[in-house]
């Protein structure tokens, strides 16, 4: 890039604002960081203006990565869904443009972030809880010894708690209405994708509950058990006592009527 004794201009794409930059700011790098650092609070819009001459004049520099970030981080500050979207894109270009760099990890996790910080609660859509889930992998598979690797664990563990608790509100809607074929496999999803839920004592029960209401007691045993072994203290324990003595009440029963069809 040359430049002359003349000043430079930057126009808002925007709202066509001229910004006007003087030469020995614009053929200094971190002149033209440290300038735009100074209005990300105040005016964000300018503050970009400088930030993308950064990328733009010296799109090898250090100061070039940081403006990048500072970029993303000043769209994810706002905070709406809107913004999430801008700073999204803004990170993902920071991991094409700089896949080596060492902040390359956290723009990894700030992408997770900007979905992460609209999910929505158990009963309402869950896109982005599993959009945020998804991207929070990629940061365990590619940066698995980066500090955000542990930040990401957190959040995964948070939006499969979501998620569960989504699946079991409907399993169990299911259940009362009586959709036994329903409710069994939403709880089973639940036992499949997300072991670690905290409520998997309540899953056992509606599980096996719902097998067993369904005509299916047999399947529903083991469930029942796996609730009073693994959870002896649950409130739904002593339910899956009182149903395991009734399947085997039924069970002597029918057997009883055989031997005297038997005898007979």
């Amino acid at each position: 890039m040359i430049i002359g004794s003349f000043c430079i201009f930057l126009v808002s794409a925007c709202k066509g604002k001229k910004t006007e930059i003087a030469p020995e700011v614009a053929s200094s790098d971190e002149a033209l960081y440290k300038l735009g650092e100074q209005y990300l609070k105040k005016d964000p819009e300018k503050a970009r203006l400088y930030l993308r001459q950064v990328i733009d004049s010296f799109p090898k520099s250090f100061f070039a990565q940081r403006a990048k970030l500072a970029i993303a981080d000043s769209y994810f500050e706002k905070g709406d869904e809107g913004n999430m979207i801008l700073a999204s894109a803004e990170y993902k270009e920071f991991i094409q443009l700089y896949p080596y760099s060492p902040s390359a990890s956290y723009a990894q996790y700030q992408i997770g972030m900007t979905f992460y910080k609209n999910v929505l609660k158990p009963g309402r859509d869950q896109t982005k809880t599993q959009q945020a889930l998804a991207e929070f992998k990629k940061v365990i598979t590619n940066y698995p010894l980066s500090e955000q690797a542990t930040l990401a664990q957190e959040k995964i563990r948070d939006c499969e708690e979501r998620l569960a608790e989504h699946y079991a509100a409907i399993g169990k809607h299911y259940y009362k209405v009586e959709a036994y074929s329903s409710s069994t496999s939403r709880l089973t999803e639940i036992l499949t994708n997300y072991p670690n839920y905290t409520k998997l004592d309540e899953v056992y029960f509606y599980l096996g509950d719902s097998y067993y209401k369904w005509n299916k007691a047999d399947q529903s045993v083991a469930f029942f058990t796996k609730l009073i072994t693994d959870y002896p203290q649950s409130k739904f324990a002593q339910n899956a006592q009182e149903r395991l003595k009734e399947i085997e009440q039924k069970k002597q029963g029918g057997q009883k009527t055989k031997n005297r069809g038997m005898i007979s």
